[in-house]
């Protein structure tokens, strides 16, 4: 029998009643090692879990991912939270397909995750994993800022404006997707680079290679200029900063629900490709 740990999101109205059907459901095939309401996935490593089922929202299946580092394991996502665009069961669907996501190993996509290194001089100030993306904000006063952006130590360009995001495949349905930025499908290998009101018609969004080594140097900041990654965690930043992206050893590993294709949620969630409504 397949080990499995139940988290769940400690903030959510009735996550009690949730994780215990959430529990009995998965011990009819499953063998129960644990459960607790957090964010930090490390305990179900420790119990010897084979696989997490994260009950809450996609920013739940964030933290909980972030958490595990270097010791990711497979993550069940079941929505009790708002889009659900990542944690795609519901707790009738978990109870549906069970016993085909604990047997076949083909519905766990490894997904593209960031390492994030804030440098002043030779000093890391601060590290980070991003699944979705990290993200410089020009904060208050809300000047123009100024970013120059190395990838494998060359000069690739300088960017002013309100700031800059760095992207997984995973992460650019989030933030990039609302700045104009490129749409990648799970499992495609890229980077997007997307600025943010540019002062400048000629910059527009890219994908670089996902091995690809970001740098960018904060050039011209304001007092609340700062990096964030996933919108959840944040650092201030200075003039002279140095923000050092990366491929992150470790991929995502999320449990994709069978009865729907990879672009689901692009198409019944966030409604891309639909047609004109004629006649209204």
């Amino acid at each position: 029998m397949r080990r499995v740990f139940v988290l769940g999101n400690p903030h959510k109205a009735g996550i009690d009643e949730a994780m215990e059907r959430v529990r009995a459901v998965a011990g009819r095939c499953c063998e129960v090692v644990g459960s607790a309401k957090g964010f930090d996935g490390r305990v179900a490593v420790d119990a010897g879990a084979e696989f997490i089922t994260v009950v809450g929202g996609d920013g739940t299946l964030l933290a909980v991912c972030r958490s595990l580092g270097l010791n990711q394991l497979p993550l069940v996502g079941i929505n009790f939270g708002k889009l659900g665009f990542l944690a795609e069961f519901s707790i009738d669907e978990f109870e549906q397909n069970l016993p085909r996501i604990v047997d076949d190993g083909k519905y766990v996509s490894e997904l593209l995750t960031l390492r994030l290194g804030v440098k002043c001089g030779e000093q890391t100030r601060a590290e980070h994993i991003a699944v979705n993306d990290v993200v410089v904000h020009a904060g208050a006063p809300f000047r123009i800022i100024r970013l120059a952006v190395w990838i494998d130590g060359k000069h690739f360009t300088t960017v002013g404006g309100d700031g800059l995001i760095l992207c997984t495949p995973t992460g650019s349905t989030a933030h990039n997707m609302s700045a104009g930025g490129p749409l990648m499908l799970g499992g495609t290998q890229g980077i997007g680079i997307t600025p943010m009101g540019p002062h400048s018609l000629s910059h527009r969004p890219v994908v670089v290679d996902c091995d690809a080594k970001i740098e960018i140097v904060v050039e011209e900041a304001n007092e609340g200029t700062s990096v964030t990654v996933d919108g959840q965690s944040g650092v201030l930043l200075a003039v002279g900063d140095r923000l050092c992206v990366e491929r992150y050893e470790a991929s995502f590993r999320l449990v994709r629900n069978p009865a729907y294709p990879k672009w689901h949620g692009l198409v019944t969630k966030l409604n891309w490709g639909q047609s004109p409504r004629y006649g209204m």
